[in-house]
């Protein structure tokens, strides 16, 4: 693990420069996506019972078909390769290598608690958040599909 500020910066760039050159080696030999039909969807969505893969909440409304083993990363578009998830979930989750993914978490979970003692620091990073947040959901576009839906998107 790396001991100072700028070494962590380093490591987790280095991260993500692995993840995007086994993206770029990949992109040449994989398929494109296929459309998942309604009777894959309904597979899918009953897998977990309703509930997001990611985060474990119940799904109401629109829903994503995510590659467990990414497409970007090798994963087949198959019913067996997808699980449901928030689209909120899958577009923060993205195609993180595991490792990525497991600093996201502790440094979510070590921010909010320096937001929740207002820290200096937390509270700075909250302000900026809630303004980022402004502009996110005034990006946002309205849900392609439901849990009930025939229509689809994957990721």
């Amino acid at each position: 693990m790396p001991s100072t500020p700028e070494e962590f910066a380093d490591f987790l760039h280095q991260l993500r420069l692995v993840r995007r050159r086994r993206k770029e080696s990949l992109r040449a030999s994989n398929p494109p996506r296929q459309a998942v039909s309604a009777a894959e969807r309904r597979l899918i969505f009953g897998k977990t019972g309703g509930r997001c893969h990611i985060c474990g909440g119940t799904i109401s409304g629109a829903w994503h078909a995510d590659h467990v083993f990414p497409h970007s990363g090798g994963g087949v578009h198959a019913a067996d390769n997808y699980l449901p998830a928030h689209a909120l979930c899958n577009n923060y989750r993205w195609d993180y290598t595991p490792d990525e993914f497991q600093h996201i978490l502790k440094l979510g979970v070590w921010l909010r608690t320096q937001i929740e003692r207002k820290t200096a620091l937390g509270l700075r990073v909250a302000k900026s958040y809630l303004a980022s947040e402004i502009i996110r959901e005034g990006r946002r576009r309205p849900a392609r599909f439901d849990a009930n839906s025939q229509s689809h998107h994957e990721t």
